[in-house]
């Protein structure tokens, strides 16, 4: 498009050119035209300037919205992670930015991934800013808050979840979605864990949509209160969502209990998995791998020279270096199973008794072994003043 400047002088040649040739009335046409033309130039400019406008406005706008990270152990493609963020995007109220693992990590506990490569992509999930990560939850937050991803380094909240299956009593010492929010606890960062008492052969997948209603709750009063300094410091709240989310009863604070489902080690047979013999773990670094064939060749190499020594000893051939099964040695293959067992404590205010009974179980883990007295008493205040006054909205 021309600058209105150098249309009007090009127009005025052209119109000087015409009055030689026509009469007095086509070049009075000719100069509503060219108004016309002008008046649409700039009505043009003023519609670009006014759009210009309004995207500064919102860039202005986001640079103003809190920030908040969101991640899981479920991995990034989970529906409770995807309908999360999607409830608060539609929101408009914060800059959300995911960075969650690229696969299944819900009992990876708060292990990281040391010395080793992670690999970090891209990936699309509607507005919100979003990578997947091949590591744990808690590198996914490590990571995200160490400024190496990120122009930032401190969001205003981190929230864990939603994971499908509830995380209380001594499940949180194997959780991931509850490690994540644990990680963000020891950068100093606010921190929800949320997770759905998923039932096998009743919970549906809106389920999670409808848990992620309910999350906004607590994640809106949480935020609003850290931008005041009230939210509760020195813990990170774990919030367990029961298997009907919007027939729930209310939030209620609890003690986290002593339940745990029973680790079962079954037996697996070599012939069902043939492949099971030469098995080594797809997470394992190539470095790692060199090196346990170094030390495979070592040790073959060292019982070679105690052989020419000691005549008893018998001679062991090493893997590594010959390829051959190591028939001087046992190998056995287990696979673990949690069994879940019935619960016979009846205390109202332990996690998974108030999640049965259908309320939302919000539980302060500290980082200290017991959550300190007014640490329970601020929570306790917090979720009474704050929370049901909420839900009464």
């Amino acid at each position: 498009m021309l600058p209105p400047g150098l249309f009007s002088n090009l127009q005025d040649i052209l119109n000087k050119k015409a009055k030689a040739k026509i009469n007095n009335n086509n070049d009075s046409n000719n100069n509503d035209d060219n108004n016309d033309s002008q008046q649409g130039l700039n009505t043009n400019n003023e519609q670009q300037a006014t759009s210009t406008s309004v995207e500064e406005e919102d860039n202005n706008n986001n640079n103003l919205k809190p920030v908040i990270l969101v991640t899981n152990a479920d991995g990034i493609d989970s529906p409770g992670l995807l309908y999360l963020v999607q409830a608060l995007v539609q929101q408009g109220l914060y800059n959300v930015y995911v960075c969650a693992p690229q696969s299944d990590k819900s009992v990876s506990g708060h292990s990281v991934t040391l010395e080793q490569t992670v690999a970090v992509n891209s990936t699309d999930i509607s507005g919100a800013t979003a990578f997947e990560v091949s590591g744990t939850s808690v590198d996914c937050v490590s990571l995200a808050l160490s400024g190496a991803l990120f122009s930032w380094s401190k969001p205003i909240l981190v929230i864990s979840g939603i994971n499908r299956g509830s995380s209380c009593g001594h499940h949180m010492f194997y959780s991931g979605v509850v490690a994540g929010a644990r990680e963000a606890l020891l950068a100093g960062v606010p921190s929800l864990s949320i997770s759905l008492n998923w039932k096998k052969d009743e919970s549906q997948e809106s389920d999670l949509k409808d848990a992620a209603t309910v999350s906004l709750l607590i994640i809106n009063a949480a935020i609003k209160d850290i931008e005041k300094e009230l939210f509760p410091k020195s813990c990170s709240l774990n919030v367990e969502i029961p298997t009907a989310p919007l027939k729930n009863k209310g939030f209620k604070l609890t003690r986290q209990s002593t339940t745990r489902s029973t680790p079962c080690w079954k037996a697996v047979s070599a012939n069902r998995h043939p492949g099971a013999g030469n098995f080594m773990s797809n997470q394992q670094s190539l470095g790692i791998q060199l090196a346990q064939l170094s030390r495979d060749a070592s040790a073959a190499g060292a019982a070679r020279r105690l052989t020419t020594q000691k005549k008893s000893l018998v001679e062991v051939e090493s893997v590594g270096v010959a390829g051959k099964s190591d028939n001087a040695r046992v190998k056995k293959f287990f696979r673990l199973e949690f069994v879940q067992k019935e619960q016979d404590d009846t205390d109202a205010d332990l996690d998974f008794r108030a999640l049965e009974n259908g309320f939302v179980a919000v539980t302060p883990l500290s980082l200290y072994p017991h959550v300190e007295s007014e640490t329970i008493a601020a929570v306790s205040n917090w979720i009474s003043t704050t929370l049901h006054e909420n839900e009464g909205q």
